[in-house]
């Protein structure tokens, strides 16, 4: 009953409320105008020939760790092809560089019952696999009419989001009960998405435990290699507003106990570049930019990285990473992938996004967190000061990021039976 009620109220407020809204989106440069048809259901490519498996993933986060999933069921059924599809032009940008051959983007359409079937009626997919808990009533309600299998992938369920469903848990039986099955990151995951709704709900593991290495431009990571020279070097990583400040703050006083030092900051949205280069300045710091090309001097102090898909040039020069959007309580970011390229990894409080993947790296030694910015100066400046404690714990990380992995196999498993 939702649902239908839902799809009912969304086709008569399109034209009154929600194009104000999307027209918004335009102006402020959050939807690809070239791509915009894509957003009401009227695709550009042609269904490719035989059968056509679709991943769906909200942002960048999601999409990355399809892609060990997406290269494994490629590997295995050599006459499939794969859509993946996602709602930002960040992560449009990063799946046209990361995706392999017969494998494309696409964005998903807006949540309006005609687009949606639009879509659904020209793609005609075999198998839908939605990642996470990007859950949208007239998509998945689609799906379900024409009987295409809906397996949930890496479904995560924070407390938050199950005290709210636990509130409207009709909504989350409707909206559950249009999958086939659920796969959950954690027992917790699956355990909330049982009592949510979910018909069959299990967890195999977290699959960004099996992300693929980023990839790697040589001739741009030995153009920056030839700049740092010997300098000793560290990254700071997906970094939201107000941390590159904090952090910022301690970095002379480190720079006099480790001469040379070079900071790789790397923003969580990259756009945000200049506004980072103004606030470091005003703190003293000499910046080079990135995205304008300004090469590392001697006298750079921050290399401010704010481009796209280079991140594994930079996690490959750097031996210590600290992971941002922990420092503010944001939850984190992934920190698995600097463990993957044999960083050692530190991470603010503020890991609540990653619960279960922080139990269990912490449980092997593979993580450090610290508990505010002077105790991040504290373990950086003791990393970067005792080579031999900085690559004990890039051993400890990358060790345990790669027996993590294994989690890849059993979903491929569970999935085969409806390919």
């Amino acid at each position: 009953m939702f649902i239908r009620i839902y799809n009912i109220l969304i086709r008569i407020l399109y034209p009154l409320v929600i194009s104000r809204y999307i027209k918004k989106r335009k102006e402020n440069g959050k939807e690809d105008l070239k791509r915009f048809n894509e957003r009401v259901g009227r695709p550009t490519l042609k269904r490719p020939e035989g059968k056509l498996i679709w991943f769906h993933g909200a942002s960048v986060g999601e999409s990355l760790s399809m892609l060990p999933l997406i290269h494994k069921l490629l590997a295995i059924y050599p006459d499939i092809n794969i859509m993946v599809t996602t709602g930002t032009i960040t992560s449009a940008e990063l799946m046209g560089k990361r995706l392999p051959e017969r494998a494309f983007h696409q964005y998903i359409p807006l949540d309006n019952p005609v687009f949606t079937t639009r879509f659904i009626r020209h793609w005609k997919p075999d198998l839908v696999l939605w990642f996470e808990s990007d859950l949208w009533p007239a998509m998945l309600s689609g799906i379900k009419r024409k009987n295409i299998p809906l397996i949930l992938v890496n479904g995560r369920i924070s407390n938050k989001s199950f005290k709210r469903w636990q509130q409207f848990d009709y909504i989350s039986k409707e909206l559950l009960d249009c999958f086939s099955f659920c796969l959950g990151q954690s027992e917790e995951d699956a355990y909330r998405l049982r009592v949510l709704g979910a018909k069959d709900s299990m967890c195999l593991g977290n699959l960004k435990y099996a992300g693929l290495p980023q990839p790697i431009d040589e001739e741009k990571k030995k153009e920056m290699l030839e700049q740092i020279g010997s300098r000793p070097v560290w990254a700071v990583s997906s970094t939201h507003k107000d941390e590159e400040v904090k952090i910022g703050k301690f970095l002379k006083r480190t720079i006099e106990k480790v001469p040379g030092l070079l900071t790789l900051v790397i923003p969580r949205h990259p756009q945000r570049g200049p506004e980072i280069r103004d606030d470091l300045q005003n703190l003293g710091l000499k910046t080079a930019l990135r995205s304008q090309n300004e090469p590392i001097t001697p006298e750079t102090d921050v290399y401010i990285a704010d481009t796209i898909g280079e991140i594994g040039i930079w996690y490959d020069i750097a031996p210590l990473v600290f992971i941002g959007g922990s420092l503010i309580p944001h939850g984190g970011q992934n920190f698995m992938e600097p463990s993957r390229a044999r960083d050692a990894v530190i991470v603010g409080p503020h890991m609540f996004n990653f619960t279960d993947a922080m139990n269990r790296a912490k449980k092997a030694d593979a993580v450090i967190q610290v508990n505010d910015v002077l105790e991040l100066e504290e373990t950086v400046n003791q990393l970067l000061t005792h080579k031999d404690l900085l690559e004990a714990k890039q051993s400890l990380a990358y060790n345990w990021a790669h027996g993590e992995a294994k989690v890849l196999d059993g979903i491929v498993e569970k999935v085969k039976g409806y390919i």
